[in-house]
């Protein structure tokens, strides 16, 4: 899962920025960028409807047959939302390097230690979720991110392109995609076009365009094998345009008198997506039992669930951004990153 991380201008690789990325990164500094917290709380969204059911153990077939809540899930939400949180994994490290830049002599000791904290919470959460996504995100991030920050962006995108073509293409997706998407999201950030979002509205449109296209090609190739879906080609190749195009889609949303709303629900869930990340898989555990989860085929259970959870989240995220300048996780991996104690409530509180 992606936090919050410090939006300050600085030098990302050893080549000289372009003046427009430099100028993008210093306009990141002075504010949030609510479009990265909007996407972030939105794959929060669908990656709870996805951990429930192998924490909980719950069936989805019976007699060989695909019941019709988990096929929906594998048609609208299965590796739909993982790409998306993946992404912006990335392009936090991007961010947070460049940030780092401007505080520290040595930025990449600092993303070290980011990615070694971010490794051992990967590490306690794998005894509550294994296969968690924490740990293998601080995984490569030390084997990819820090070796290929030396490279501008305009190298390091190609290359993060063709690492998530070859997953899809050899894998069924999943872990395989992370190397690819983290070194994607973080070219993205190299290059300043976070900061930039709300100007380019006719090329997320477009871009959306495509991929809504796509995602219906593969997904009819996907329902040719429904048993399997979720281990084919297919099914990650349909997930992944249909990332682009919930991401591009929500965007664009984001231009429109929705965009009060879309903030009020998603925003909160993205500033702390560390610690409700973490804290999902807590109530799940608590409440998916006494819910009568385990090993069920209640799917409309589940979803109420989830569902409840995130309001849960939502409210409380809220109540805490109001006196917190972060989330307890986000401070702790902050306060861990930097070595020193950082200000956590805000000063009006």
């Amino acid at each position: 899962m992606n936090n919050p991380t410090p939006n300050a201008p600085g030098r990302v690789s050893t080549a000289p920025p372009p003046p427009a990325a430099v100028a993008s990164l210093g306009k990141a500094a002075t504010r949030r960028i609510v479009e990265l917290d909007v996407l972030r709380g939105l794959a929060l969204c669908g990656i709870i409807f996805v951990n429930i059911p192998p924490m909980m153990s719950v069936h989805r077939t019976v007699d060989y047959q695909v019941l019709p809540i988990p096929h929906a899930f594998d048609m609208f939400v299965q590796q739909r939302f993982f790409p998306i949180f993946s992404l912006l994994f990335g392009v936090g490290f991007g961010i947070f390097l460049a940030s780092a830049g401007r505080r520290a002599a040595h930025p990449r000791v600092v993303l070290l230690r980011r990615l070694v904290v971010l490794a051992g919470f990967g590490i306690l959460h794998q005894f509550l979720q294994p296969g968690e996504a924490l740990l293998p995100y601080a995984i490569f991030g030390l084997l990819v991110l820090l070796p290929m920050s030396f490279l501008p962006w305009w190298a390091n995108l190609p290359i993060g392109a063709a690492l998530v073509a070859t997953a899809i293409t050899f894998t069924s997706g999943g872990t395989a995609l992370i190397p690819g998407l983290l070194l994607t999201g973080f070219a993205l950030a190299q290059s300043g076009l976070p900061a930039t979002l709300h100007r380019r509205r006719g090329q997320i449109a477009i871009v959306f365009a495509v991929a809504v296209v796509a995602s219906a090609g593969f997904l009819v190739l996907q329902e040719q094998n429904p048993l399997s879906a979720g281990f084919t080609h297919s099914s990650a190749a349909a997930g992944l345009f249909m990332a682009i195009a919930y991401s591009t889609g929500l965007l664009l949303l984001m231009r429109t008198p929705a965009r009060r709303a879309l903030s009020a629900a998603f925003e909160p869930l993205g500033r702390m997506a560390l610690t409700n990340y973490v804290t999902a898989t807590l109530l799940i555990i608590l409440f998916g039992p006494l819910a009568g989860l385990w090993e069920s085929t209640a799917w409309g259970t589940l979803i109420a669930l989830a569902a409840g959870i995130l309001v849960v989240q939502v409210i409380w995220s809220r109540l805490w951004l109001a006196r917190f300048r972060y989330g307890p996780l986000e401070w702790v991996w902050r306060c861990a990153t930097w070595w020193s104690i950082v200000p956590l409530r805000r000063a009006s509180a």
